[in-house]
């Protein structure tokens, strides 16, 4: 008979599941209790949850959520990194953390949707900009056609006001002797 402890968590994993965009599954073996702690702090300030998950809880919360793939990626000693807002974000944070700690954790794979991602998709996934990058890089490009719009338009404008001006100046100058 199952405990309630285990009973709440199965269900405390299951709303993970059925809110979360993307999740990354990571090997935290010989992490120690600080370092765990160092990790859930970090990918936390960026909107991801970190949890070290029991494989048979999480397989029954998989089930209960209807999102059976999440089941391929938890094999062994698993923590999951659930990001919910920006979907690249999971896999960003877990890979600077790896990478700014010199940490010996491995990430396993992840989860996009209902896509499995593999280890080098997941890889391929942090390496890719921000949200806030992509659109600002989106609206730089669609400004760009515009500005230059507006230059050749002004340009006619300018060069008569050019001309005005420097006929104005001439004259000036004419009936100045």
């Amino acid at each position: 008979m199952p405990t309630d402890r285990k009973v709440e968590e199965v269900e405390s994993l299951r709303g993970l599941l059925e809110t979360c965009t993307a999740a990354v599954a990571a090997d935290p073996t010989g992490l120690k209790v600080q370092s765990l702690t160092a990790l859930r702090k970090a990918l936390g300030q960026r909107g991801v949850t970190f949890r070290v998950v029991k494989n048979n809880l999480f397989y029954l919360a998989a089930e209960a959520a209807g999102r059976s793939a999440f089941k391929e990626i938890v094999q062994g000693p698993t923590g999951i990194a659930f990001g919910f807002d920006d979907p690249v974000e999971p896999a960003k944070a877990l890979t600077e953390f790896v990478i700014s700690t010199r940490s010996e954790m491995a990430i396993k794979g992840g989860v996009l949707g209902d896509h499995i991602l593999t280890t080098p998709e997941v890889a391929a996934l942090a390496a890719l900009p921000s949200k806030e990058q992509l659109v600002a890089r989106l609206l730089g490009q669609l400004q760009g056609p515009i500005t230059g719009l507006a230059y050749v338009l002004s340009a006619p404008v300018a060069s008569l006001a050019r001309v005005l001006q420097r006929h104005a100046e001439a004259v000036g100058e004419g009936a100045g002797e």
